[in-house]
C-alpha cells in the first residue's frame, strides 16, 4: 500500500468518526453509516455492557463520553495501578481514558491520542465536565504519537488499531513511548478467516472495523518485530454475537472476532 493510499484511508476514517463526534451518523457498525456509532446514549451503555463493561463503569463517566464504539474492555486486562501513566490510542470522546484516570488516581496521568479534531474537542469538553485534571487529550496519529520516548507505563486501545493502514508502525511507535517493562492492553478485531476480496475493498467495512483487521499470526509477527515479548492474543468466539449486527446479513462474523492483545516491552 502506498503512502497516498494510507493517507486516503486515514481521511476516510477521520471523516467517519468526525461525523460520529458531531452526532451526524447512527447505527452500530453498519456500512450505511461507515462506523460503529449507536444513536442513543442508553444504547451505547447497553452495547458497552455487552462487551465487558460494568454498569458502574458506564455510569461513572460524563454523559457523551461513551459512544459505544468498542469491541471489548481493555481495562479488564490492563491491571492499572495508582501513579501509572497510561496512553489511550484512539481515545475518542474519552470513555476509556476517564475510566483509566480513576484507576491511576491523582498521582497518575492519562494521555488520550486521536486523529479526529472533533473527537479531541468532545473529549476535552467531557474532561472539563467530569473534572478530570489528570487527563490530557492530544491530536495526532497513532502511527506517529505526540508522546516522548519511554514515558508511558501502559498503553490501552479499544477497537482502533484495526483502522490503521500501517499497524506495524503503530506497534513500533508504541514500543518507543513505553518505558522498559511497560505493557500493552488492547481490545481489537482480528481475522479468523481470510476476508473475501470484495469485503477488503469496501470502504464502509473498513471504517466499520471489519476490512482492516489482521490475523493473530500477522499481529504476533508485527509485535515481535517491534521488540515486544510475552505476546498474548486471545480471540473471543462469543464476540461474533455482537459483531454480526455491524453489517447485518453480510456474514462478517464468520471472518472476524474481538480479541484481547497483550504484550510487554522487555527491560533492557
Amino acid at each position: 500500500m502506498t503512502i497516498h493510499e494510507h493517507d486516503q484511508i486515514r481521511q476516510q476514517v477521520r471523516a467517519a468518526y468526525g461525523a460520529v463526534a458531531r452526532a451526524e451518523s447512527s447505527g452500530c457498525c453498519a456500512p450505511s453509516t461507515g462506523c460503529c456509532a449507536p444513536s442513543d446514549q442508553d444504547v451505547a451503555e447497553l452495547l458497552s455492557r455487552g462487551i465487558g463493561y460494568s454498569a458502574e463503569e458506564t455510569a461513572a463517566v460524563p454523559e457523551g463520553a461513551n459512544l459505544g464504539l468498542g469491541c471489548g474492555n481493555p481495562q479488564a486486562i490492563a491491571a492499572l495501578k495508582p501513579g501509572e501513566t497510561v496512553l489511550d490510542l484512539g481515545s475518542g470522546a474519552g470513555f476509556d481514558a476517564f475510566l483509566a484516570a480513576r484507576q491511576v488516581g491523582a498521582g497518575g496521568a492519562v494521555i488520550g491520542v486521536d486523529m479526529t479534531p472533533d473527537m479531541i474537542s468532545k473529549a476535552r469538553t467531557n474532561a472539563v465536565k467530569g473534572g478530570y485534571a489528570n487527563v490530557d487529550f492530544r491530536l495526532g496519529e497513532i502511527e506517529h504519537l505526540p508522546v516522548a520516548d519511554a514515558t508511558v507505563d501502559v498503553i490501552i486501545s479499544n477497537c482502533v488499531i484495526n483502522l490503521s493502514p500501517d499497524k506495524a508502525q503503530v506497534f513500533r511507535d508504541a514500543w518507543r513511548v513505553l518505558k522498559p517493562g511497560g505493557r500493552l492492553a488492547i481490545s481489537d478485531i482480528v481475522t479468523t478467516a481470510t476476508l473475501p476480496d470484495a469485503m477488503q475493498q469496501e470502504v464502509a467495512l473498513y471504517t466499520a472495523c471489519v476490512a482492516g483487521a489482521a490475523s493473530v499470526e500477522e499481529l504476533t509477527a508485527m509485535l515481535a518485530a517491534a521488540g515486544f515479548a510475552e505476546i498474548r492474543i486471545a480471540p473471543k468466539d462469543a464476540s461474533r454475537e455482537f459483531i454480526r449486527h455491524w453489517a447485518p446479513g453480510r456474514g462478517v462474523e464468520d471472518f472476524i472476532a474481538s480479541a484481547s492483545i497483550e504484550a510487554v516491552k522487555p527491560n533492557l
